[in-house]
C-alpha cells in the first residue's frame, strides 16, 4: 500500500509543471523599479504601457496586440515590458525620485481619474501611450494611441536595433517605414 500511495506521489509531482514567470505568448509584465533592477543584471530596453482603466482603446491594445503570441514573445525576449495606470494610486520611485498621485480619487477608480505625477514626468499627454526607454532608461519615445501588432513591430524593432539614432529627418523614417517587412502575425 505504501509503494502505491508512493508511486502514485511521484506520478502527481512529476505531473506538474513547475510556474515560471514567462509563460509562452504572454507578455512578463513587471512594475518600472523591477525592471530597472533588471537593467543592473541584464541591460535591456523598456517598453511601458501607460495605460487607463477606463480607456477603450487601451484594452484593445492589451487584447488584441500585447495578447499576440508574435508582439508577447518578442517583448519578452528583448525588453522589459512595464503596465504603468496613468491614473492610479501607486507610488513609483525612478532616476532616485518619488510620484504619486495626490489628487487621487478611489471612488473615481473606474472612471477618468488625477493624472499620476509619473504620468506628467513622462508627458505623457494621451491613452493609450507606449513609452520607449533606453538600457539606462532614458527616455527614446512614446508612441502614442493604439496599435496592431504589425505596427507596433515596426516601433519594436527600430528601437531594439538603435535604427531611430539615423532618423534625423522624416524622409528617413519614411524610407525606414516602406522598407520595412513586417512578420508578426495579426
Amino acid at each position: 500500500m505504501k509503494k502505491i500511495g508512493l508511486i502514485l506521489l511521484v506520478v502527481l509531482l512529476a505531473s506538474f509543471k513547475p510556474i515560471t514567470k514567462d509563460i509562452e505568448g504572454k507578455i512578463n509584465w513587471v512594475t518600472i523599479e523591477e525592471a530597472l533592477e533588471l537593467q543592473k543584471k541584464e541591460p535591456r530596453k523598456i517598453i511601458m504601457d501607460v495605460y487607463t482603466n477606463w480607456c477603450g482603446p487601451c484594452k484593445m491594445l492589451d487584447k488584441n496586440t500585447f495578447g499576440n503570441k508574435d508582439v508577447a514573445n518578442y517583448v519578452n525576449k528583448n525588453y522589459y515590458a512595464v503596465k504603468f495606470n496613468a491614473e492610479g494610486n501607486d507610488k513609483v520611485t525612478f532616476k532616485d525620485k518619488s510620484f504619486s498621485n495626490p489628487n487621487f480619487d478611489p471612488a473615481k477608480v473606474n472612471r477618468r481619474n488625477s493624472p499620476h505625477e509619473f504620468a506628467r514626468f513622462l508627458k505623457v499627454r494621451a491613452y493609450p501611450t507606449m513609452v520607449f526607454l533606453d538600457e539606462n532608461a532614458n527616455l527614446i519615445y512614446p508612441i502614442t494611441g493604439y496599435l496592431k501588432p504589425q505596427q507596433l513591430e515596426l516601433y519594436l524593432k527600430m528601437f531594439k536595433t538603435d535604427k531611430h539614432k539615423d532618423m534625423d529627418t522624416q524622409e528617413k523614417f519614411n524610407e525606414y517605414y516602406k522598407a520595412f517587412k513586417p512578420t508578426f502575425k495579426e
